[in-house]
């Protein structure tokens, strides 16, 4: 039985996104990108060797300008019919609309990006709903230890519960002081800043709690499960 049969009650009816805006096919640069990220993680292609300081991983090059990279589609989701889901092994299963989610406690972290195409942007502001405020609100039961988000292009990724509930972990809205662009993954993305940002889920639609883990879609391929850019985890 495959993960996505074992947990189909959970996840039934949401492949992608009704909201998104697709393409017939997948913008070719998109594309390319998603290719080139499955041969490196064939051939366990390593970046060179740099020294950026304590602040940056091994093998990291600062920039400036924000990369855009995905799955090759960019969902468009109207704020007037976002929602976000919390399910799984939790005591309260949870739905928030738009203005339910920005009625929540609102926080605020700076933290800097590690992607594990080898590239590091510092110094961003993010606001949202914290991952602790959220784990409150959804009561996890005792056994669950792993997290899944899913995302409205039909992505997923995990992390551990530990992780998940570290204080820098953020459901974000706001980048920089501005509403963060379709492109970079608004209106909602996950910000987890101590893993590789391919953890960090854009267009976030549900957060499920797992007793067991369930693998993402680069973990599936073949990235490294956990994903910290200071142990160079990039592949399994």
């Amino acid at each position: 039985m495959s993960e996505d049969d074992r947990y189909a009650a959970l996840f039934a009816g949401k492949p992608g996104s009704t909201l998104a805006e697709f393409k017939d096919t997948p913008d070719p640069t998109r594309k390319a990108f998603v290719e080139a990220k499955k041969k490196a993680v064939d051939e366990r292609r390593q970046p060179p060797r740099r020294d950026r300081g304590a602040r940056v991983p091994p093998g990291q090059e600062v920039v400036t300008d924000w990369p855009v990279l995905d799955l090759g589609h960019q969902p468009l989701i109207p704020l007037d019919q976002w929602a976000l889901d919390i399910r799984g092994a939790v005591e309260r299963p949870t739905s928030l609309d738009w203005a339910a989610f920005q009625a929540l406690p609102q926080s605020t972290i700076g933290a800097d990006i590690h992607c594990v195409t080898a590239w590091s942007m510092l110094d961003n502001r993010w606001r949202g709903v914290s991952a602790n405020h959220l784990i409150e609100l959804a009561r996890p039961k005792a056994g669950v230890k792993h997290v899944i988000f899913h995302a409205h292009d039909g992505y997923r990724t995990n992390v551990t519960l530990e992780r998940f509930s570290a204080g820098d972990s953020l459901l974000a809205h706001n980048w920089n002081g501005e509403a963060i662009a379709r492109e970079h993954g608004g209106p909602v993305r996950m910000v987890i800043p101590s893993l590789y940002f391919w953890k960090s889920a854009k267009w976030v639609r549900q957060i499920t709690f797992l007793e067991q883990d369930v693998k993402g879609y680069w973990e599936a391929l073949g990235y490294h499960n956990d994903g910290n850019p200071w142990r160079e985890e990039r592949y399994a």
